[in-house]
């Protein structure tokens, strides 16, 4: 008699990541800096929060004498220029701490400008060339080489700070991301503290929380699923059912935003034992070819990988469903789950985002090309339902067309 379900896995250690979150935690930041060991810090930025909001400034004055300066030219995903460019100013500075502000663009290249530092590449040629000869993964040996310490500063729900091991910069030339990887690659530090996102823009503060979600649901049912990961990520999902609504600029609600910085936290909690699935594999496409966030690819896919998932994680999405605040007393868990599919996008829709692709303004003739360039990447690997072919992923994009 054959046992399925057997609960067996492994889970390891997480990093040892400071996170303290609060109201005005900003205004701490300078000691605890200080208690990190940093003395020399370069505050790293896009233009848009360096120009159109207070935020930079305020840092950089709190920061006082360990500032060597702000770098603000992290514009999105971060093109593998502008990381030289932070990269040698930071050296030039004596730097020992990057103190990033922003999104995922900022995590990701923070850990990418923090080995361009170690390493000494000091030009786009020679980024550019490691990264072919890598395959666009470089894995560098960092033993006995200083790195300088990470501080995050989220400004959006997309919890890029979050991530473990690794980060990245895009080739505009060449139209594809160059990644890093390496057990070292963390933040030591971050805060979460609302009045750093006063300023973000409605539909990327609200996309980036559908993003979250993605997350939550993502790490439900793809597989390397984890027990101690359930509890964390159905909670977060039901902070931000409940949160993310009340949360808009004009809201004014400083709480419901601290509750859903707390909540996409807690849906990356566990990292990195946990992989994501064919949603992000689509997203991370999507956002590389057509300059789409990925909070929005999460608002035009989840819905759909929910649905074509449904056949082998029923029972994991009818958890979601109750987490969206649905009774599912009396229900099968493949009823549930597709209540829950449907609670996800009307969730999305009721909050103005797009939920199609075609409103995103994808050409319809170009989602077979996507669907060949989905097959490499990682999430499909991981998602409950294995993908092997293109067929499978034109079945999702055309629904979700």
């Amino acid at each position: 008699m054959t046992q399925q379900n057997i609960l067996q896995g492994d889970f390891n250690p997480t990093v040892p990541t400071r996170i303290v979150f609060g109201n005005e935690k900003i205004d701490s930041l300078r000691d605890e800096v200080k208690k990190l060991g940093g003395k020399r810090v370069l505050v790293l930025s896009g233009r848009t929060v360096a120009e159109k909001t207070d935020s930079v400034r305020r840092i950089n004055e709190g920061l006082g004498d360990l500032s060597a300066g702000v770098y603000s030219g992290l514009i999105q995903r971060a093109p593998l220029s502008t990381a030289i460019e932070a990269a040698n100013m930071a050296v030039a500075n004596g730097v020992d701490t990057l103190v990033g502000l922003g999104g995922s663009t900022i995590s990701d290249a923070a850990r990418m400008i923090a080995v361009l530092m170690a390493e000494g590449i000091t030009t786009v040629d020679q980024l550019r060339q490691l990264g072919e000869d890598q395959d666009m993964v470089l894995e560098p040996n960092l033993d006995g080489k200083s790195l300088p310490l990470q501080v995050s500063i989220p400004t959006t729900l997309s919890a890029g700070e979050f991530n473990m091991g690794g980060g990245n910069v895009l080739d505009d030339q060449a139209g594809h991301k160059i990644r890093v990887r390496h057990p070292r690659l963390y933040a030591d530090l971050i805060m979460l503290d609302p009045v750093m996102t006063e300023g973000t823009p409605d539909w990327l503060w609200l996309s980036t929380g559908v993003k979250a979600l993605d997350h939550c649901i993502e790490r439900l049912y793809s597989t390397g699923n984890q027990p101690a990961i359930d509890a964390p990520v159905l909670a977060a999902a039901e902070m931000l059912f409940t949160y993310l609504p009340k949360s808009r600029e004009s809201d004014v609600d400083p709480e419901a935003r601290l509750q859903c910085l707390v909540a996409a936290w807690m849906s990356m909690m566990g990292a990195p034992n946990f992989s994501m699935g064919l949603s992000h594999a689509i997203g991370h496409i999507i956002g590389v070819h057509y300059s789409v966030g990925h909070g929005y690819t999460s608002c035009v896919t989840q819905p759909y990988v929910m649905e074509f998932n449904r056949p082998v994680s029923a029972a994991k999405q009818a958890l979601l469903a109750r987490s969206a605040g649905l009774d599912t007393r009396g229900m099968s868990d493949e009823a549930a789950a597709e209540a829950a599919a449907r609670a996800v996008d009307d969730f999305i829709m009721g909050m103005g985002m797009p939920h199609r692709l075609r409103e995103l303004e994808i050409p319809e003739e170009d989602l077979p090309k996507i669907a060949e360039l989905v097959l490499t990447d990682g999430g499909t690997r991981s998602n409950p339902i294995y993908i092997t072919s293109a067929e499978q992923v034109m079945g999702v994009l055309t629904a979700a067309f």
